[in-house]
């Protein structure tokens, strides 16, 4: 049984994980912030009733032996699980927005970290200190990363100041909880430390740059635009490279182009000014061969459709990189140029 009551917060958990799964689309919506700030309006109150009753029952789960007790047990730490459903049901849905933004594999590592302290919630123990400063760094975090995502949506704008402005923001927020809190249990101090390393994270570019997601990106040859479309030849992957939606090499005659098209999504209202990159793997690393800056306007269900080029690129290891021009990587996709002909029956065409 004891196994069983430690596995409740998890599922309360991962029950709010499936809500967002079954009930968020593609794209951020109004509604979606709607719903996420009620989420987190929620348990913003939750947690000062919690702390309410810790003081006011000295922190002790009611007593009792059979289904009786059980039952008094389950209402006694039902507004834990409650409040589990919410942080899931928020951080799902940043979760799955802030992977579909991240490009490189310090993006990733920052969603991994903050998976793992939100999991870590869950094994806290029942020690008051420990369990009421977990909520606050979870409520902080939760509340940060919707600031961060809903002010450029709500301003139109992805200035990096606004991700100053919503990380002080949600540390405020979640001080001013503390102070409210009744014998404001836990401690304080790991907010303002876990503020501290997004700031690091993101002047290291290990934090995606939301709202914007990459919804496309391929490299190949013969691109055409006619009107509104954009179709470019790509090579396909091998059957069983099931995970890649391209073949890794590309094969170019001499004094071919090399073609790249990306399409990021972003909200309607929102303009972006963003950049492709080319960069060729030389002996001392990668070097920038070619760079094409253009302005995105948000709105397009399947993204701002964007495209560059170089000519006849020397074989060897390259990758096209698509970026804010303030330096925020959106997507990394690396090829290996080959001369020679692609197969006949290994192309297709791709339209953006």
């Amino acid at each position: 049984m004891n196994v069983l009551r430690r596995c409740y917060p998890l599922a309360a958990f991962l029950g709010g994980f499936a809500w967002d799964a079954l009930t968020i689309g593609q794209r951020v919506r109004v509604v979606d912030f709607w719903r996420l700030g009620a989420f987190l309006l929620g348990a913003g109150m939750l947690a000062l009733w919690l702390a309410h009753r810790e003081v006011r029952e000295l922190s002790a789960p009611p007593a009792g032996q059979g289904l009786k007790g059980r039952l008094a047990e389950i209402r006694w730490q039902a507004p834990y699980l409650l409040l589990q459903f919410f942080f899931g049901g928020i951080f799902s849905a940043l979760f799955i927005f802030y992977f579909k933004s991240s490009g490189h594999i310090g993006t990733w590592l920052m969603t991994a970290f903050l998976g793992v302290l939100l999991v870590g919630n869950e094994f806290a123990g029942k020690h008051l200190g420990r369990r009421f400063t977990l909520i606050w760094v979870l409520f902080a975090l939760n509340a940060i990363l919707l600031f961060n995502f809903a002010l450029p949506h709500a301003i139109g704008s992805l200035d990096p100041r606004w991700f100053y402005v919503s990380t002080a923001a949600g540390v405020v927020l979640t001080h001013g909880q503390w102070r409210l809190a009744p014998g404001q249990p836990g401690r304080i101090f790991p907010v303002w430390g876990l503020a501290g390393v997004l700031l690091l994270a993101w002047s290291l570019d290990m934090i995606a740059p939301v709202p914007l997601v990459k919804q496309d990106l391929a490299v190949g040859h013969e691109f055409v635009q006619q009107g509104g479309r954009y179709v470019l030849q790509v090579e396909q992957a091998p059957s069983w490279q099931f995970w890649r939606d391209q073949a890794a090499t590309v094969h170019l005659r001499e004094g071919e182009k090399l073609y790249g098209v990306s399409a990021v999504f972003a909200p309607s209202g929102v303009t972006a000014a963003l950049e492709h990159r080319w960069e060729v793997l030389e002996v001392g690393g990668w070097r920038e061969v070619y760079r094409n800056r253009f302005q995105s306007t948000g709105g397009r269900a399947r993204g701002f459709r964007g495209y560059s080029w170089v000519l006849n690129p020397q074989p060897g290891d390259w990758r096209l990189i698509v970026a804010t021009q303030d330096g925020r990587t959106i997507g990394i996709l690396s090829v290996r140029v080959k001369r020679g002909v692609p197969s006949p029956d290994g192309v297709r065409l791709r339209e953006f």
